[in-house]
Formats: structure tokens, sequence, C-alpha cells
């Protein structure tokens, strides 16, 4: 039977009334989760049709094994998002077979051994633009490389060092698209290596690795020497007991470069390896293929190459009886059922993921390419099968942990609310390897499960205090998932949820909110007058569950409070010094510490920070961190992302004063293909690079279903300036077809709109004098046109030169839809609330 096909309007209109009138959220579920096709169909109405989808597929996979779960019980669990709830690429791809597509949220991949050669770094570059193709976030280790200025047997004589190719995997990763978004990388490298420093330093000048996220390895050797005031040995390779490269080094002066870097930008973050693979469980299988190298770019999932994860997560705040009163108490009964029940359905994933790996590789076969273009793809998903299947690894999580807490009465940042989320997560852990015991006993344990390996394993030995039956039931029976346990960030699961995210507490529990009004409508209220001229309405948005305190408290919901009267409100409230720019950042990272002896993976989490803290504080969190046990640290200092861009901006104002130098247009122009959707019809762009910057624009419908006018495979390719046999002047593109051909689209200019054309022109005179491209989307945007289609033509400019904005750029005076705040960041040509971790493409 032919699925109902509904529109926008139709699926955001149900959802609607679904979260509540939480617009918010019913537009992340329509835009990112909703089922769609590739033609972008919508074939869901509502979250109870996509949780009907995939409670079908875990009962189906569940009917392959004893004590099955029923379609009811599983979607009782789902519904209304309350209890458990698959996170990203599982939530949009169980039951989806419009798409091929990954159900794993994060790979991590490195060659066995030391790949430092030419083939083996390209390889990791092809293996990763695969992954990202399919929606995977990827990560990898550069440790492996040479250090700058090593010889090698090349026509080079040196090597480059670690900064080519981080820029190198940096751009394969922005040339990605994912469903509309970009790809998601980290890098990694041991801070033993001697170019580390260069490493830390990549991300500080703007246009350089704005496509990844960058972390360092920290050892506790090197902790040790930078809190003590030693020296420290690098040495290349890093891991060797013979390296060939060994220089000392003064660990406090690089500690304090690292602190500085993260402190003005927020990167790199930093990873306690010594901790990781000390308490990671599949490290004791290291020699089997799970020794951990990197993680994924969230960092709340360290991997071994070629494995992966997929990622649930567990709703604390449905778990408290009567919250807000009195009489609230954690239903730690329930809890634990449930925690068990989510562990069988993450082993049910991996099923079905086992399912989407049989689909890509059939769809590999099936693709026309040559066999040795399409082997290296093969090979990376059949060693990716191949791990999966070894270990089994889950990534059960939670979200809601600052709303259990204020739904408890405890305030998020003392002592007594760490100590109970600690007991929380002590529970989860015991459950959910309890469940996955029970399971190897059902379905059997994963394939090289050892219990003598373990034995020492400082994770599994806390869990043997906590329950000796539980430990003696895993020695005797096994285990079926090799690790099972993480706390991502779940910035759009916690939208859907509508509670605080992942472990963080909530960012501002009430706040105001401007949207721009017509003065001269009757109906409307006035109540801000900026600068310009421009009327703006007042109005209040609340956090869902600070909105719940209220309705508990008999307190009013009104639309005229003063900020006065707002701030009282939550000076009443159990939110109260318990946002996340004002807990105890101590207390925060102590608390991190203490929850992590009980999460087998990671978890990812920031610590917010005002404007004006110094760099010495950042430094004591770090070192707190290290010594509470954490895994790893982020902290965001408010407004660092722009700082980077400070001295950047300062040169551009003294260059004003310079004659403005226009390049000579070049015969031939490097050129990229953009393709979006403006509405609901298909456009295209090609933007011409002078020195990887855009020097002229031409867009338009594509008109090109079939592909005749552009194939949709070309991304890249050139604007060559020619004179057609009349003498006029033209603009073609050329592109290398799949057989190795030149082709070559003559007169861009016939293939558009005339007044799109001329529009074009004048853009790209703009472009040409090097306006900053924030600046010409301002001028863009501020065309005032009379034609619709030329309003549409504005959108498609927009959307195209927005992804060669730097990334880390302020977009400034424009507010968080979500949260309020001025804090949002162009990242991927997309905009990211560095607050609450918003996104937004257009």
């Amino acid at each position: 039977m032919e699925k109902k096909i509904y529109t926008f309007d139709e699926a955001n209109k149900a959802s609607l009334d679904y979260f509540g009138g939480d617009e918010l959220a019913a537009r992340v579920w329509v835009t990112k989760y909703a089922l769609k096709d590739s033609f972008g169909n919508i074939y869901e109405k509502t979250p109870d049709d996509m949780h009907h989808r995939i409670a079908a597929e875990i009962a189906r996979i569940e009917n392959k094994y004893p004590n099955p779960m029923e379609h009811d019980e599983i979607f009782a669990l789902m519904q209304n998002f309350r209890y458990i709830v698959p996170q990203g690429s599982p939530m949009s791809g169980i039951g989806n077979n419009y798409q091929v597509g990954s159900l794993s949220n994060c790979f991590v991949i490195g060659l066995d051994g030391e790949p430092d050669s030419y083939g083996g770094i390209m390889r990791i570059d092809q293996e990763q633009v695969q992954l990202m193709k399919r929606r995977g976030g990827v990560g990898h280790d550069l440790s492996h490389i040479r250090p700058k200025g090593t010889p090698v047997k090349n026509s080079a004589l040196t090597s480059t060092g670690l900064v080519p190719f981080m820029e190198r995997y940096s751009n394969s990763t922005r040339e990605v698209a994912q469903d509309g978004r970009r790809g998601a990388l980290m890098m990694s490298v041991s801070i033993k290596h001697p170019d580390s420093e260069a490493f830390i330093d990549a991300k500080m000048t703007e246009g350089k690795v704005t496509g990844a996220n960058v972390s360092v390895r920290i050892d506790d050797e090197f902790m040790r020497a930078a809190t003590q005031g030693l020296p420290y040995k690098q040495q290349y390779p890093v891991c060797s007991d013979t390296p060939s490269i060994v220089k000392e080094t003064d660990a406090s002066a690089l500690w304090k470069k690292i602190v500085h870097n993260a402190w003005k930008s927020a990167e790199p973050g930093v990873l306690f390896w010594d901790t990781i693979t000390r308490e990671s469980v599949p490290d004791c299988y290291a020699d089997l293929g799970f020794r951990t190298i990197s993680t994924n770019p969230c960092g709340e999932i360290p991997l071994c190459p070629y494995d992966s994860c997929r990622l649930l997560a567990i709703n604390l705040f449905s778990y408290v009886d009567k919250p807000f009163t009195s009489a609230a108490k954690f239903d730690f009964d329930l809890f634990k059922q449930h925690v068990a029940k989510a562990q069988r359905i993450m082993d049910d994933i991996i099923d079905l993921e086992m399912e989407k790996i049989e689909a890509i590789l059939g769809k590999i076969d099936s693709d026309p390419e040559p066999e040795e273009v399409k082997e290296a793809e093969r090979h990376l998903w059949e060693k990716i099968k191949a791990k999966t299947l070894k270990g089994r690894r889950t990534g059960v999580g939670t979200t809601g942990e600052g709303d259990m807490l204020a739904a408890l009465g405890l305030r998020y940042g003392t002592p007594e609310a760490t100590s109970f989320s600690e007991s929380v997560h002590r529970e989860l852990a015991v459950a959910a390897y309890g469940s996955s015991v029970r399971m190897a006993v059902e379905r059997g344990a994963f394939e090289i499960f050892d219990a003598v390996r373990e034995k020492d394993n400082p994770f599994i030995n806390r869990l043997k205090e906590a329950s000796p039956e539980l430990y003696a039931d895993m020695v005797k029976y096994g285990r079926r998932n090799i690790a099972c346990l993480t706390i991502a960030p779940t910035g759009t699961t916690s939208l859907l949820t509508q509670t605080t995210s992942g472990i963080e507490p909530v960012f501002m529990p009430v706040y105001k909110r401007r949207r721009k009004v017509n003065p001269n409508d009757p109906e409307v209220r006035v109540d801000y007058v900026d600068d310009t001229g421009d009327a703006f309405e007042e109005f209040i948005v609340y956090h869902p569950k600070f909105l719940q305190w209220m309705e508990v408290c008999g307190i009013e919901r009104r639309a005229d409070y003063s900020q006065d009267d707002l701030n009282a409100l939550v000076e009443k409230s159990p939110y109260y010094k318990a946002t996340s720019n004002d807990v105890d950042w101590m207390e925060k990272v102590k608390m991190q510490g203490r929850v992590q002896k009980w999460v087998d993976h990671s978890i990812s989490v920031t610590i917010n920070l005002p404007n004006d803290v110094s760099e010495e504080l950042v430094g004591r969190l770090y070192v707190e961190a290290w010594r509470s046990g954490c895994k790893g640290c982020t902290v965001y200092r408010d407004g660092s992302r722009s700082g980077v861009l400070v001295a950047l901006e300062k040169k551009s104002q003294e260059q004003k004063a310079s004659p403005v130098i226009v390049h000579k247009r070049p015969i031939e122009l490097d050129a990229d293909v953009v393709r979006f959707q403006n509405n609901k019809e298909k456009w295209i762009a090609f933007v011409g690079l002078l020195d990887g910057k855009p020097y002229e624009i031409f867009t338009g419908l594509a008109d090109d279903d079939d592909g005749i006018f552009c194939p949709k495979s070309v991304t890249r390719g050139k604007i060559i300036k020619a004179v057609d046999e009349n003498g006029t002047k033209r603009y073609d593109f050329q592109f290398i077809n799949k057989r190795g051909y030149k082709t070559t689209i003559e007169g861009l200019s016939d293939k558009f709109n005339p007044e799109y054309w001329n529009y074009a022109k004048l853009i790209s005179g703009v472009l040409r004098y090097g306006m900053p491209i924030d600046q010409v989307l301002k001028l863009v945007g501020g065309l005032e046109l009379n034609s619709q289609s030329i309003n549409t033509w504005k959108m498609g400019v927009e959307r195209a030169l927005k992804k060669y904005l730097p990334n880390g750029m302020q977009a400034s005076g424009q507010k968080c839809p979500n949260c309020g705040n001025e804090t949002l960041i162009y990242q991927e040509g997309c905009l990211i609330c560095t607050s609450c971790g918003t996104s937004k493409c257009g």
C-alpha cells in the first residue's frame, strides 16, 4: 500500500499539538526525525508515527530471541519521549527504507600499526568521507604522523608535520553534506608527540582547521610535570620503547598554552588519556583489536579503530514521582526496570545496524564505479561490521539530569545533588550490566569475553563491589556487550523530551525574547523600539519544567511579568543559582568525576564560564578535572569564540586606509557547486573561488531532475571565462565526469533567469572588492525587492555564501531562538548557539 505523504505544514501543525505548542520541538522533530525520502517527502505526521515505526522494528528483532518484548510495550517506553529515547541516527534511521545509511552515531578509524605514509594518510581521508556520507561522526588520532622536518624517502626530503594533514581532513569534512548538515570530525594527538604544540595552535589562525574539533591526549606524567614545574619528554613514535626522536619540553609552558587557547577559543579540549585507557573495559582486549585510539566528535565515546556506537537516552525527569513537591521521590525500581529494557533495545539496534551495513554493502556492489574504486569503501564497512559483531558495543545514556535534581528539590552544583546523581548512575550501571549478563544467557556473550582479562579493571571492580551477585553471574555467563554506557550532549533530543540536556544544568529557566512587529498593525503590542526605528514585541519563554514548577506552586503564567518579577520567580524556584552560568564550577567538575566512575565510556559536558574569568581559573578547573577522575574536559568562556577574531578584526580596521586591491579575474577559477532546497524548489549555485575565497556567484533554479544541467555527483569544477563565435563573452562551467573526461556546460548566463544573472553580477562585483562574507550577507539580506522570485533568489545567495563564513564568527545582533542569548556563531555555514547547543542551517 502506498504510504501517505504529508506536507511540512501538516506535520508541523500536528506535531505542534503533540508538543503542547512548543514550536521549537515541533520544528526540530519534523526537520530532523520525521521519516523522509531523498526528495524531502514526509511520511510521518507526529512522533507517534515514528515511535510505532521504531517499535515495530525492535519487536521484529526481539522475536528472534527468547522472552521477546512486544510492540506495544516498546512503544509505551518511547511514547511522548517519556522514558527511552533512541538518539540521532537510530531515531531517524530505524525502519527507514528510503535512504541507505548507518544507525551508528559515531565511528573511530585508524590503520593498524603506524600508517605514516601518504598512502595510509590518504586512506584515512577516504574512509572519513565514506562514513560521513552515511551520517556518521568520525574521530581519528594523528599521533602516528611524523614530526615536521623528519627525513623521508621521497622527493620532499623532510616531512611537513601534523598541521597540513589537519587542514586536509578538516577540508574533507566541510565537503561532505549529511541531510543538510556538514560532517562532524574529532582529531586528537598525544601530548607526547613533538608536534603537539603546533596541533594545539592550529585552530588559533582564522580559516584553518574549520571543519573539526581538536583534543589533546594528555597523560598522567605530563600533568604531574605541568603542575610540579618538571621537564617532560616528547618522542616519536609516541608509544615506542626505542624512539627515533626524543626532545625535552617545558611542561608548564606547554600547559599554559593549552589553557590559554582553551580560554580564548574553547579549544583544544583535553582528554586525560591514562584515565581513559585505565578505566576502559574494551582495552582489556587491546591486543585483540580493542585498543582505544581516539573519541567521537563530542568526546563521550572513546573507541578503537573501526568500532562504532549507537546512542540512546533515558529521561531521568520521568522517574520523579510528584515532582516539585515536598513528597517528591525518585522511583528507583521503575528506573532499574527500564534501564534493563533500554540495554536490551540497544542490543537489538546492533542487529538492525547489521542489516543496514548489509544494505550499504549491497549498494556499493550495485554502484557503477570500477571495482578498484569500490574496494576501499567495501573493505571499510566489512571492518566495521566485524568489529561491531565482535564487541556489540552500546551507548545507553541519560538526559534531564538538571530537571531531575530540581524536581527533587536539590540544587545542581551542591554536594547533596552530586551525591544523589552518583547514586542514580551507580544504579544505572548495575542495571545495564545486569541486563547485558542476562542477555548473554539468552543470546550469547560477545565473542571474545574473558573474565580473567577484566579482573583488574577499575570499573568492573566497582561493579563487583556494588553488586557481588552481578559480578558472579558475569564471570559465569559472560556479558552480551563489551561496554554499555555513555552520557552524550543530547542537544536536539532534550528539545524533544523538553528537559535539560544530558548531565548539564538548565541554561535559563525563564527569559524574555523579542520579535519584530509591524507597528501599524492595530492588534500588535509594541514593547521596544530600537535605534533604527524597528518595533518589537516582548514575550516570555519558559523552560518547560520551570513552567511545571509554576503550575505545581499555583503561580500564574502571565505575559506582563517584568524582568524583576521573573528574577523573583527564579529565586523562589529550585533552579535558583543552578543555571549553567552560575553553578559552582568546581563542584560541577567534581560531579562529573563522581558520575564518571559509573560510566564505562565517557561524558560530554561543558563548563560554561562568564567572559571575565581568568586563565588561571580555567587551568585550575582542568587540573581538578584530572584529579577528580574525569576522562575529558571542555570549557566555554562566554564570547570566547568571537575572541579569536579580535586581532584579525583590528588588522582589517588598520587596512581600511590602504587602497583596495582588486585582483584581475583569471581565465579559469576553481569553483564549488552548492545544491540546496529553496522552499520546495531545487536550486544550484556555482561559486568561483580565488585563493579559496568566493570571488563570484551565479545561482538559480537547478532544473536538473535528470542531471541534464549538471550531474548531481559534481561538487567541484572550474568557471572559465570564454568568448563565443560572435565575440560575446560568457562563463562556462567545466568538470571531470565519472569516466575522467572533461565536460563543459557552456554559457551559465543562459541557464538562469536574466534577473538572477544581473543581480549575480552585482553581488560578484562586491565579492571581488573583498567585502567580508558576513557583510555581503547583510547587504543581500537588506535588498528590498518587489519580485517574489528575486526574493527567493536572495535566499539562495545567502544559503550558498554561508558555507564560506569563517567558523567561530559571531553572528552579531542575533539571538538564539531557544535560549535567547546573543551567543550565536557560524559553524560550517550554520548558526550554532554556544550556550545551549541549538543549531540552525538555513
